[in-house]
């Protein structure tokens, strides 16, 4: 089984993704199911195969421990592992060549957790892969680009699985933003000029030398841009995780 997470901060478009890659590999007659691992969410644009809220109810959490909505949602990140035996049955018993995880809306309750990378490592067998989810219209300032850069680099240093970065909800943006944001990847002066116009003094040195040690482990990967809605860059995603699923890779690509 290839199993796909699908990670990044809320409203950056991860259950639509999730969505869009489901409805993508089954035109394709390819066997796929989904997996929600969002206790708290309330709707989604799919029926998920597994659901993690048929063991973990926020509301009955908030209820009975009188807590808050993201105090509730804190242990039902960590209540979740108690149920990891059922859920990877569950999982085991579908069937199918891939499986897509669809992640909590809040970035910190699965990556930055001790559960989350416990999850990710027992709840199936086979090649993984993260696709971490750079949102268009967040991302096209280059300060907040590099800030998600920063947090890739964190969830990556989590789990360490391969990793996929995508341009999520591409359609919201100009063709001349997106281009804009592939040249920050694809030519490190750009992206120093772009964060230099925004940030001067100690602060520009510092965001510049991060940014030079990160390029120095080689974790800067290329940007997928997919736009969920449309369709468009699916291929591109969904070759980038052929070659690791079938290819063995274990860095970035």
């Amino acid at each position: 089984m290839y199993t796909t997470f699908i990670v990044g901060t809320a409203g950056s478009g991860k259950s639509q993704l999730t969505q869009a890659m489901i409805d993508f590999l089954r035109a394709r007659d390819q066997g796929v199911a989904s997996v929600n691992l969002d206790p708290g969410a309330i709707n989604l644009p799919y029926i998920p195969d597994v659901d993690v809220r048929e063991y973990v109810d926020v509301y009955k959490i908030m209820e009975e421990y009188n807590l808050g909505p993201n105090g509730a949602l804190v242990l039902a990140a960590d209540m979740i592992v108690a149920h990891i035996d059922e859920l990877r049955s569950e999982t085991e018993n579908l069937g199918v060549d891939y499986l897509i995880v669809d992640t909590p809306g809040q970035l910190e309750l699965f990556a930055f957790r001790v559960s989350g990378p416990l999850i990710a490592s027992t709840l199936t067998e086979g090649p993984k892969a993260v696709v971490y989810l750079f949102e268009s219209v967040f991302s096209s300032d280059p300060f907040n680009y590099v800030s998600n850069l920063f947090l890739s680099a964190a969830v990556y240093s989590r789990f360490l699985l391969p990793q996929v970065h995508v341009i999520s909800k591409a359609d919201m943006v100009s063709e001349e933003t997106l281009e804009q944001m592939l040249s920050w990847y694809e030519d490190e002066e750009a992206l120093e000029t772009a964060v230099e116009s925004r940030l001067t003094g100690e602060k520009y040195v510092l965001i510049r030398n991060l940014l030079m040690g990160m390029r120095d482990t080689g974790f800067v990967s290329a940007l997928i841009p997919v736009s969920s809605k449309t369709g468009a860059g699916l291929v591109d995603l969904s070759a980038a995780l052929t070659r690791i699923f079938t290819g063995g890779e274990e860095i970035l690509i």
